[in-house]
C-alpha cells in the first residue's frame, strides 16, 4: 500500500496574536539529535515513526516570511520523505492543494492531520489506518461530556440534541485517495458556484462520496488555538 499524509500548516494563527502557532516551541520536547521541537515537528515526527506512512506533504504558507524554508527550520530530523505546498484561503482549499500535488506519486490512501495538533500518538495514527483498510473514510471522534443545544438564527435554543450521538472531530482524517480528490474538486465547484465553505474533510467526503466511520479519539489530541492552549 502507498500511504501518504498532508500536514495542514498554512493558516495564519489569528487568534494566537499573529505568531506562527506551529512553530513555537513545545515545553522541552526533542528530537532524536536533541533539537527542540515544534508544535509543527511534534506532530510530523509522530507520523514519521509509523512505516506505513511513506510521503509527507506539508502545507505552509505561501509568504515568503513563513514558507518552507521558514518551516523546514522547525522541523526534526527525519528520512521520510517530505514535499510542501503553498496553501490556499482556506483549510480546505490547503488540503486540496496537497491532494493534487500527491496525485502525481498515485497514493492508495491519504491522512490529513492539523499541524497545530502536536500530541498525536502514533498508535492513533495505526488505528485509523486499521480502520481506513475497512472503512475507506474514517475520523477520529471525542464524545461530549456536556449537553449540546443547537440555535435557530435569533440565537434561542432550537434543538435538543443528544449527547450519545454526537461528538467532536479529530485529526487525521484518512480517505481513500482518488475519491477524496474528485470529492474536493467538486467542493472547489459548489464553493465557487455558492460561496459557501467546508470546514473538514469528512464533510467534503460525506457531501460527495458516501458515509465517513468513526473510531475513538485521544483525549491527549487536542488542538492549539490559543496562547494557553501551549
Amino acid at each position: 500500500m502507498n500511504i501518504a499524509a498532508v500536514i495542514c500548516a498554512a493558516g495564519a494563527s489569528t487568534r494566537m496574536g499573529g505568531v506562527k502557532k506551529e512553530y513555537r516551541p513545545l515545553d522541552g520536547r526533542v528530537d532524536a539529535d536533541g533539537k527542540p521541537l515544534t508544535v509543527l515537528g511534534a506532530a510530523l515526527m509522530a507520523f514519521t515513526v509509523v512505516p506505513r506512512v511513506n510521503l509527507i506533504v506539508i502545507a505552509v504558507p505561501p509568504c515568503a516570511k513563513y514558507g518552507e524554508l521558514a518551516t523546514r527550520q522547525s522541523l526534526p530530523s527525519t528520512t521520510t520523505r517530505m514535499l510542501f505546498v503553498p496553501g490556499g484561503s482556506t483549510r480546505r482549499v490547503s488540503t486540496h492543494h496537497a491532494l493534487s500535488l500527491l496525485a502525481a506519486y498515485s497514493p492508495d490512501y491519504v491522512l490529513i492531520h492539523d499541524g497545530a495538533r502536536p500530541w498525536i500518538d502514533p498508535e492513533l495514527i495505526e488505528r485509523t489506518i486499521d480502520a481506513l483498510m475497512e472503512y475507506q473514510a474514517v475520523i477520529p471522534l471525542m464524545p461530549l461530556i456536556e449537553t449540546p443545544k443547537e440555535l435557530d438564527e435569533r440565537g434561542f435554543v432550537y434543538r435538543h440534541l443528544k449527547r450519545a450521538r454526537v461528538g467532536t472531530a479529530q485529526t487525521p482524517q484518512a480517505f481513500a485517495f482518488t475519491p477524496l480528490l474528485r470529492a474536493h474538486e467538486l467542493a472547489a465547484e459548489r464553493e465557487c458556484r455558492e460561496g459557501i465553505e467546508y470546514t473538514d474533510d469528512a464533510e467534503v467526503w460525506g457531501e460527495f462520496v458516501g458515509p465517513v466511520a468513526v473510531i475513538n479519539g485521544s483525549p491527549q489530541n487536542r488542538k492549539i488555538t490559543f496562547p494557553e492552549d501551549l
